[in-house]
């Protein structure tokens, strides 16, 4: 019974096959500011204020452990430590308030790191569905237009939501997408969110209020054009220092006559408005 009892414990902690891994680091000035050693070192500092404790703690060697701490004092834009020596607590070294945020960011960071890397694992041995992960994936970041703002409203339809967006500076943008993304998505008024636009989606028109069915009329200045053999690159300056990008035929900006300078309203249908949130 204990041997089965055993074995049967052995199967259940065997690795997976095929794993999905990766690591997850900060650089600065195109080199490795942090990783997940040296935001347990600044961690293990901040607890026991003593660089000598903290490398004891998480097995790190003296030497090892004050090579990191320059290292990172070095790159970081802001010291991240602060050394005291004497007084009545005969000294040692703690983290700045700079040096705190930046180990509150990472372990942000490194939490959606691995709820991406879980989804992966779970699709590993389904190469269609894990290929589906990946490509939406890219779709989400490789958006030209990203624009963080709160949602203010969630009118709920039979089958699409409308989701109202203020990005500040009197600019809103409504995405419609489904009852179920919402509720993934948890999207409710208050909530904080990114409207995502590729710049393909992005429509160009000389006019103030043009006569479209477009729901989002976001209106600028033509801050720079960028020809190319085919299409046109076009930034829009919107209020609020924010710049949207269209990319358009050539011959639709020949037709137009967009210029530098000149005003622009750019027009996105509500469907091709993309809604993501960072947790």
């Amino acid at each position: 019974m204990k041997g089965t009892r055993v074995a049967k414990q052995a199967a259940k902690q065997k690795p997976p096959a095929l794993a999905v891994q990766g690591g997850l680091w900060l650089e600065s000035k195109g080199e490795t500011l942090v990783g997940a050693q040296r935001i347990d070192l600044l961690e293990a500092i901040e607890q026991h204020g003593s660089i000598t404790r903290a490398a004891q703690a998480i097995s790190l060697s003296y030497k090892a452990a004050w090579d990191s701490v320059e290292a990172m004092n070095n790159l970081s834009e802001h010291p991240l430590l602060i050394r005291s020596t004497g007084g009545a607590s005969g000294g040692g070294t703690r983290l700045t308030e700079h040096g705190r945020e930046l180990v509150r960011l990472y372990r942000l960071l490194e939490s959606g790191y691995r709820r991406l890397l879980e989804q992966m694992q779970a699709q590993v041995h389904d190469v269609p569905r894990l290929s589906e992960l990946l490509r939406t994936i890219t779709m989400r970041t490789s958006a030209r237009n990203q624009f963080r703002g709160k949602v203010t409203a969630v009118r709920r339809g039979a089958v699409n939501c409308d989701v109202i967006l203020d990005l500040g500076d009197g600019l809103t943008v409504c995405a419609n997408i489904t009852n179920e993304a919402v509720t993934e998505l948890q999207l409710q008024p208050g909530r904080d969110a990114v409207a995502l636009i590729k710049s393909s989606f992005v429509l160009l028109t000389p006019e103030a209020n043009p006569r479209i069915s477009a729901r989002n009329r976001l209106r600028g200045t033509v801050a720079t054009i960028v020809p190319g053999a085919v299409n046109a690159e076009v930034k829009l300056s919107l209020p609020g220092e924010r710049v949207l990008t269209a990319v358009i035929t050539m011959e639709a900006l020949e037709e137009l006559q967009l210029e530098p300078g000149a005003d622009c309203t750019a027009l996105i249908k509500a469907s091709h408005v993309l809604i993501a949130v960072n947790d």
